[in-house]
């Protein structure tokens, strides 16, 4: 409470706007922290599912590639690597929740087999290069996920200062003044009827004397 604010009606009105501005605000900001909240609550559930993908999708590839190099032998299946013609391009774009801008990745591929003559070659090969390809996709879509998490959680811990700060210090602050100069206010007003009756009655007196 500022008791430092001269007693005015003016200094009131403006409190009391300066109140209901910060109400407002902490209206507008406890829907973006329910927003913001339920969106990082999908994005983990999300993250977790991607986390599955992720490592089952390369538990896959690099059990293909075992298996070729099983097959094949080692030394074939490293000079083969090189007839593998696939390149790839990641391209970023970005949306926005609540103001925070969120990443969104897109991972392309240009090139498809078979890389490989199957004469003296196993299929194996082709289905590592294959899940390779896929975890590396999935992997973009994970980083992609990672990211949004960590930026929103960053935006809704700072979104909960601004809440609490307004809930538990700007609103009551600024409701505690209110209070007190209306009640200087009032006190002040009452102190000039009671001096106003005291001289008219003084008045009335000596206007009978």
């Amino acid at each position: 409470m500022n008791t430092n604010i001269a007693p005015t009606r003016s200094n009131l009105m403006r409190i009391k706007d300066e109140l209901a501005f910060s109400r407002t605000g902490y209206d507008l900001l406890d829907q973006k922290r329910s927003i913001l909240v339920s969106e990082l609550l999908t994005l983990v559930d999300q993250a977790v599912d991607y986390q599955n993908r992720v490592e089952k999708a390369l538990k896959d590839a690099s059990d293909a590639l075992e298996e070729a190099i099983m097959h094949m032998g080692r030394l074939k299946v490293a000079n083969l690597s090189g007839a593998v013609g696939i390149t790839s391009s990641i391209s970023l774009s970005s949306r926005k929740v609540m103001g925070v801008e969120l990443p969104k990745v897109s991972t392309e591929f240009a090139g498809s087999g078979p890389f490989f003559s199957p004469e003296g070659t196993s299929m194996l090969a082709e289905v590592a290069v294959n899940r390779y390809r896929d975890a590396l996709s999935l992997m973009g879509q994970m980083s992609e996920l990672k990211v949004s998490i960590m930026r929103l959680a960053r935006e809704v811990r700072k979104t909960i200062r601004k809440v609490n700060s307004l809930e538990k210090l700007v609103i009551p602050d600024r409701e505690a003044t209110v209070r007190y100069l209306a009640g200087r206010i009032e006190e002040a007003e009452r102190e000039s009827m009671i001096q106003m009756k005291t001289v008219k009655n003084r008045m009335e007196r000596e206007g009978r004397g």
